[in-house]
């Protein structure tokens, strides 16, 4: 029905950047809300930050300045650029849809697969 598909994980140097993509597929007419997420081995996932179809983002305290979300609504593909990477920044990624709307209704909370980032010298 609907897939989410994130990319751009990897290795990256501390004080590197780096730029993660996720794209929506489906019968999707437009989303509402899309964001980013991520898991650290041993810890709760965690919100990296949020953005509307309006564009309008919300992100964690911790990573403001640092991280930046942009959204493609044609594409209905999410994107978050990443800088000055730290080691605590390690963690698996998620990608999240909130609310889709689909030609026959709505759905809600849909998420990727994951994808690997570490930062390590």
């Amino acid at each position: 029905q609907v897939q989410l598909v994130e990319s751009g994980g990897g290795l990256v140097q501390p004080g590197g950047s780096l730029r993660l993509s996720c794209a929506a597929s489906g019968s999707i007419v437009s989303i509402n809300a899309m964001g980013w997420y991520r898991q650290a081995p041993g810890k709760e996932r965690e919100l990296v930050g949020i953005i509307t179809a309006g564009g309008v983002t919300n992100y964690a305290d911790s990573l403001k300045g640092r991280f930046t979300i942009s959204i493609d609504n044609a594409k209905n593909t999410v994107f978050i650029q990443m800088n000055r990477l730290k080691p605590a920044d390690t963690a698996v990624y998620y990608c999240n849809a909130d609310e889709i709307f689909l030609g026959w209704g709505r759905v809600y909370d849909y998420w990727g697969q994951g994808t690997q980032v570490t930062v390590s010298s």
